[in-house]
């Protein structure tokens, strides 16, 4: 127990066998909550469980700090299926707080609008607006065409008129 515990303080996810994780889960939920108040006698009593002195030192330093408002629950255990060799029921048991896949899931979705009877007035509102956002930027495009086009033939007439009028006089 105390190997897999340090395991799993130091990489904050192991894999192992489901009856080992439970096993685990009741040894080191205790300890960590002790890591929650920093003082000597906490920091002897995990050592005295895990008798490594890297593992307490990451316990106090890194995990104490993230779980100290959660009031248990520190750990969770992931199911994966059997191993092919003897067909034991495998799991990851890992500490909570240390997943990043897991906390990216927990950020607020978008808000959602509520559907009406009416026909959904909001979205076709918002489409409608946007079509016509669309027309008037593409009236405004094709208005700026227009007038380059006429000051080009302005401009043709006017060099057209020029030599006429030096024949004439």
């Amino acid at each position: 127990m105390r190997n897999m515990a340090c395991s799993l303080i130091e990489h904050k996810r192991i894999k192992t066998t489901v009856a080992k994780a439970k096993a685990l889960r009741i040894f080191v939920e205790p300890i960590i909550t002790k890591s929650k108040t920093d003082v000597m006698h906490s920091r002897r009593m995990a050592f005295r469980s895990l008798h490594n002195k890297h593992a307490v030192t990451e316990l106090f330093r890194e995990i104490a700090p993230k779980v100290a408002d959660r009031p248990g629950g520190y750990t969770r255990i992931i199911k994966i299926g059997n191993r092919l060799g003897d067909n034991a029921e495998m799991c990851y048991i890992e500490l909570v707080d240390f997943n990043e896949l897991m906390l990216a899931d927990t950020k607020p979705a978008a808000k959602k609008s509520r559907r009406s009877r009416r026909g959904g007035g909001a979205a076709k509102a918002e489409t409608a607006a946007a079509a016509t956002t669309a027309t008037i930027e593409d009236a405004k495009v094709e208005e700026e065409t227009t007038d380059a086009a006429a000051a080009e033939v302005v401009t043709e007439e006017s060099t057209d008129d020029a030599p006429a009028k030096s024949e004439e006089e």
